[in-house]
């Protein structure tokens, strides 16, 4: 599927992400049943795993929130806006040395039931994966940052966040942001 539209974020700090969170959160929230599938990609350290915690907690998950780095996936229950249940994927790929391996590790079968998908490392699966709704690259590269904000970094952490929108769900959540 071509791409639809991109837009770039900057994210000054860690506050900033969790609210990107919120916001992608929110909006799967609202959303009826539906497969929604998001990849978040990004050298290690640029904050996959720290947005993915932001839109689980936004989501109401009170627990602790795992990498799934070595488990590969970590799935939790939590509520749509109407109180009905919505299940997130929270997967995490950087191990795979084959993209043979997603299908081997059966996690095809999360993409076929309505469920709210977070894959870090996407890459890592190749085009088994296919096209998602949403793609988030996130990058720390602070002195280009700096440059294009006219900020002083110190102190904080800041990240550009690259959403491209796949689809017509990726065009919704593109949009909350």
């Amino acid at each position: 599927m071509p791409l639809l539209e991109e837009r770039i974020l900057t994210l000054p700090d860690e506050a900033a992400t969790a609210r990107f969170g919120a916001a992608l959160a929110a909006t799967v929230q609202a959303m009826p049943p539906r497969t929604v599938h998001v990849q978040l990609s990004g050298d290690l350290g640029a904050g996959k795993t720290t947005l993915s915690r932001a839109v689980l907690r936004a989501l109401g998950h009170a627990g602790k929130v795992r990498s799934p780095t070595y488990t590969l996936c970590e799935p939790y229950e939590v509520a749509r806006a109407d109180g009905s249940p919505l299940t997130v994927y929270h997967f995490d790929l950087y191990r795979f040395a084959d993209p043979e391996e997603w299908i081997d590790a059966g996690f095809r079968d999360c993409f076929a039931e309505p469920a709210f998908n977070l894959v870090e490392w996407p890459e890592k699966a190749g085009r088994l994966l296919g096209e998602p709704d949403l793609h988030v690259l996130l990058q720390s590269d602070i002195r280009a940052l700096e440059l294009a904000a006219g900020a002083d970094p110190e102190g904080a952490d800041p990240r550009m966040a690259t959403l491209r929108a796949y689809t017509p769900t990726g065009l919704i959540l593109l949009n909350a942001c």
